[in-house]
């Protein structure tokens, strides 16, 4: 059983500690936990990860956030998956700060990524997990909130959350996305 799981995110140091890159993040997590690196590969940085049998294809697409859908096709190709095999780590405006969902296929909310990937994918039926990055800018101010960096508040609050990202992604794998749905979505 192998699966594709794609952090989203942007590319460049100015974007590293970002709300909008919380899917690199979250990989890179998993990356260094698992002591795995990510390789500079097509469309993407890749690193393959083993947990319980399953073998876990994680990409942080290097097409930029809005152009992700290239590298998500290249890669479920690549790799000779079907959508029903991939999760998306995305960042949320609509949930609060850390709320996860995870969701079996869904519209792109506003969010460019996902809009892309539905556009080259010409489809929304793939899961994805959403992390809460909250909604607390003024009018107009979407843009600057999602592209700057976490406050001292979500910093500390941050990492039982990325692990508790990571155990959703495990779970994906081997229980699937309804029964993951069931244990993790009101945590």
């Amino acid at each position: 059983m192998k699966y594709l799981i794609v952090g989203l995110g942007n590319l460049g140091s100015e974007y590293i500690n970002t709300r909008h890159n919380i899917g690199f993040k979250i990989l890179d997590a998993l990356a260094n936990a698992s002591n795995i690196s990510f390789q500079d590969r097509r469309y993407a940085y890749r690193a393959e990860y083993k947990f319980k049998g399953r073998t876990f294809i994680l990409i942080k697409p290097t097409t930029f956030m809005n152009l992700s859908g290239k590298a998500v096709s290249y890669w479920l190709q690549q790799e000779r998956l079907s959508a029903d095999k991939m999760l998306v780590v995305v960042d949320d405006l609509a949930l609060p700060f850390g709320s996860l969902r995870i969701k079996p296929k869904g519209s792109d909310a506003g969010h460019n990524g996902l809009k892309d990937i539905n556009l080259v994918l010409g489809h929304q039926n793939y899961s994805r997990l959403r992390f809460g990055i909250g909604n607390n800018y003024p009018k107009g101010a979407q843009a600057h909130y999602v592209l700057s960096p976490w406050d001292d508040v979500e910093k500390e609050s941050l990492a039982p959350r990325i692990d508790l990202s990571i155990e959703i992604i495990q779970s994906f794998g081997v229980r699937g996305v309804a029964n993951t749905m069931n244990e993790y979505n009101n945590r």
